[in-house]
């Protein structure tokens, strides 16, 4: 594979100018296929977005803060098991740390 340093990337986003694009396709689609977006440039002005097809179990939010090493998203989205959540006990929490909680939460601290 080319040189990264030489494709025009730019940081976790990566940018290329369109001539570039042209001439490494391949390659900036197998970033794209890797969940990466590209931002193509004409004469250094960004005028388009590559991104992957969105999964359904995720926002574009999360999958823009996965593109820049913000987030990473879970292998099974839907892989909780919320009963499971439901049934672990309780914490048990006196009563003097809920007054000093009410307290904060009123600015009486």
């Amino acid at each position: 594979m080319a040189n990264l340093a030489n494709l025009g990337y730019d940081g976790p986003m990566k940018t290329v100018n369109i001539g570039t694009l042209k001439n490494q396709l391949s390659a900036y689609l197998r970033h794209v296929r890797n969940g990466e977006e590209v931002i193509v440039q004409d004469r250094k002005k960004p005028i388009a977005r590559i991104v992957p097809i969105r999964s359904a179990d995720f926002t574009d939010e999360e999958l823009y803060l996965a593109s820049i090493g913000v987030m990473i998203l879970p292998e099974n989205p839907k892989g909780i098991d919320w009963e499971a959540v439901k049934r672990l006990p309780m914490p048990e929490v006196s009563d003097e740390a809920v007054r000093e909680a009410v307290d904060w939460v009123k600015g009486e601290r």
